[in-house]
């Protein structure tokens, strides 16, 4: 019965090996070093072996980075036969010095324990030792005076002359090129190497399939599925003893990047293309792009493209390696090396389900919304409510937000039994008592809403709320301000902050905040909340620059004047058009779906042109409403026509002094109304008026 160490067993290829391991020696009991940041992966490996295999697995809590792995000595038996090292950093962009540690210094680790116990070290190196070597590099071949284009094929190669020079050590290296996904499945565990160039060759789909496109093969690459670098490494540990051997588990024929889109292409129906000679141009496109003045631009739509600008350094092979001893052997062992052709379809498919960046932003075909999780704030009633009834008959999971608990859930009940679409799966509608004001409770509605349902689409700032009241009147009332903005940016800002990481993340998201016509138009008696939403706006424009390519937008709705509660106490708007709350609803959902930078009404479009080209006489023409539209009785905290306000005057005073101001303003302007009567203006005059009540025209 054979014991076996192995470090990095929970990564991708270790996990793999380890599952062969159990299989291909059933007598084996396989110690794995486990670090503490690892023990998800090693629970999910526990689970994929099944209760048959799992006992043969022993977990070891150690560090390649210590002295000895860290291993206590009481956690390994007193004879260990194998130990496979694993373990090391892929990243290319990991600092040099956790490369070394890891690569290096980890090697040297696992090499001690190896004398220590007498075992075989089967150390997983890389074709990276090559380095940037022109020419044949086959398994006999080391130190060929080749320079090393990174930290990371740096440190490989001197892990490896470790083995190599460590006196006594019994030893067999193993260098397999790029890993890709299983040649059956597909499945990987995270982007890498060729995958980040797959959203441009998905792009590719979009073109006619009968076409033929010229390619310049700029360079070559070499990548071979997991399945067969976990079925070598195995087949060459429990096979006969070959101490002192490198084994290629890469292949002998490199690829050029053609060759590789063109093995994935039947995947997505992309047509196919022809090569052409591209080695000059990619050299110079590789020297080029290094250049200071250049890579500064090329790495920000490197980045912008998801791709890491350190994959643009190197990368293609400048060597070609050869397998004369591996692949026989393999052979022999019942391992082949399958061809690029007949798994290429197979690793665009699991990364276009499992990977694709953009996976998250695609929309289900029975409609934009069906599927997606929309959070709206304000949902208990008004826009909100009505907003995510019309997502709820479209298919969207709908989780509203608002403070009364009881009003909450009768709205939602109400939503869920009134929501129809044809057509159409219906969807839900979850309640989440929350005041957005509170950022404890956002954060706690947040964590709870991302724990039960998984993710959110769409963020909706609808909860408002709204004071119009002329500064003057304000002077005493510095909490007019405070209690806006803690609805209408604060709340907002609490609720972008906790989606936004969470947004990133899933390279999908977007915030749709119900603004105001009124921060166009900037209308007298409301500088709280113009304020307030022009905050918000100014704070999501801003993350909008910042999020572009990460997928997170942003749309701020200047929504008109809207027949709800919030406007009922200003008795001035009782005869004023305002749009009804299924309209204003509409406009929501048209920006959830359309997700456009901003919705403008024409008067607001108006309105702002003017205090552009004419800022004093906007000002001057919003100074007459100001005159002629009076403080409401809400505004001036006075329920009876002559119990003084807070300012001291009667609403029948105050009335009565603005009813002659009119008069007077109406005489002054009697000829200009007579040439509008003359023309047929008047009736248009007027239904300006009631569009904004503002504005005396």
């Amino acid at each position: 019965m054979s014991t076996y160490l192995v470090t990095g067993g929970t990564g991708f290829i270790g996990r793999n090996v380890v599952t062969r391991l159990i299989a291909a020696d059933p007598e084996a009991t396989v110690f794995l070093l486990v670090r503490d940041g690892s023990l998800g992966r090693f629970e999910r490996l526990i689970a994929e072996l099944g209760p048959a295999a799992a006992p043969k697995v022993v977990p070891v809590p150690g560090d390649v980075e210590l002295e000895g792995l860290g291993i206590a000595p009481e956690e390994l038996p007193e004879r260990v036969d194998h130990i496979v090292h694993l373990a090391a950093v892929y990243d290319m962009d990991a600092p040099e010095e956790h490369q070394r540690a890891a690569n290096v210094d980890g090697t040297r680790h696992a090499a001690e324990l190896a004398l220590r116990y007498g075992a075989t070290l089967h150390h997983v190196s890389s074709a990276a030792v090559a380095g940037s070597y022109e020419g044949t590099f086959g398994e006999r071949d080391f130190d060929v005076a080749q320079d090393f284009p990174s930290a990371y094929h740096r440190t490989k190669f001197e892990a490896e002359k470790l083995v190599r020079e460590t006196p006594g050590l019994k030893w067999q290296v193993y260098r397999p090129s790029v890993v890709v996904g299983d040649s059956v499945t597909g499945e990987i565990d995270k982007v890498d190497g060729p995958y980040y160039f797959f959203p441009i060759l998905s792009w590719m789909s979009s073109l006619p399939r009968r076409l033929r496109l010229p390619f310049a093969n700029l360079g070559y690459t070499n990548i071979v599925p997991v399945d067969f670098v976990a079925a070598a490494l195995v087949a060459l540990i429990t096979g006969p003893e070959a101490h002192g051997e490198v084994f290629h588990l890469l292949n002998p024929q490199p690829q050029a990047m053609t060759e590789l889109y063109n093995a994935v292409a039947p995947a997505f129906g992309g047509p196919k293309t022809v090569a052409l000679p591209g080695g000059l141009i990619g050299e110079l496109a590789t020297r080029v792009g290094r250049r200071g003045e250049v890579r500064l631009f090329r790495d920000a739509a490197a980045r912008q493209l998801g791709i890491p600008p350190s994959v643009l350094d190197y990368p293609f092979f400048k060597t070609t390696f050869t397998a004369e001893r591996t692949l026989p052997k393999l052979r022999a062992l019942g391992v082949e090396l399958p061809p690029l052709r007949r798994y290429g379809p197979a690793l665009f498919r699991y990364w276009e389900e499992h990977l694709d960046p953009g996976r998250n932003r695609r929309d289900d075909p029975r409609g934009p919304l069906v599927g997606k999780h929309v959070l709206i704030t304000g949902g208990s009633s008004g826009i909100g409510r009505e907003a995510a009834k019309q997502c709820v008959a479209q298919g969207a999971t709908v989780f509203v937000l608002a403070r009364k608990p009881d009003e909450l859930a009768e709205a939602a009940s109400g939503i869920e039994a009134e929501a129809a679409a044809p057509g159409i799966p219906k969807g839900r509608v979850w309640a989440y008592p929350c005041d957005v004001t509170d950022p404890e409770a956002v954060r706690q509605t947040v964590r709870a809403i991302l724990a039960e349902h998984d993710h959110v689409d769409v963020l909706v700032n609808n909860a408002g709320r709204s004071i119009r009241r002329a500064t003057i009147n304000s002077v005493d009332r510095a909490h007019d301000y405070q209690r806006t903005m803690a609805v209408n940016y604060f709340g907002a800002v609490y609720l972008i902050l906790e989606l936004l990481p969470h947004m990133i993340a899933r390279k999908s998201g977007h915030v749709v905040n119900v603004s105001s016509i009124g921060v166009q138009v900037r209308g007298p008696r409301f500088a709280a909340y113009v304020a307030s939403k022009s905050a918000l706006e100014a704070f999501s424009d801003v993350t909008a620059a910042e999020t572009m390519s990460d997928h997170v937008t942003f749309t701020n709705i200047h929504m008109p004047l809207t027949r709800t509660r919030m406007i009922e106490p200003t008795t001035a708007y009782d005869n004023v058009t305002a749009l009804r709350v299924e309209k204003a609803a509409g406009i929501v959902l048209r920006a959830i779906v359309e997700r456009p930078r901003r919705i403008d009404s024409p008067l607001g479009t108006i309105t702002q042109l003017g205090q552009f080209l004419s800022p004093r006489l906007t000002a001057a023409a919003q100074h007459q409403g100001y005159l002629l539209f009076p403080e409401s009785a809400a505004a001036l905290g006075i329920d009876d026509e002559d119990e003084p306000g807070f300012d001291g005057m009667t609403r029948r005073s105050r009335l009565a002094r603005l009813a002659a101001t009119r008069d007077r303003a109406q005489a002054m302007t009697h000829p200009l109304l007579g040439l509008a009567e003359e023309t047929g203006l008047t009736k248009l005059a007027r239904k300006a008026a009631n569009r904004f009540p503002g504005i005396n025209f």
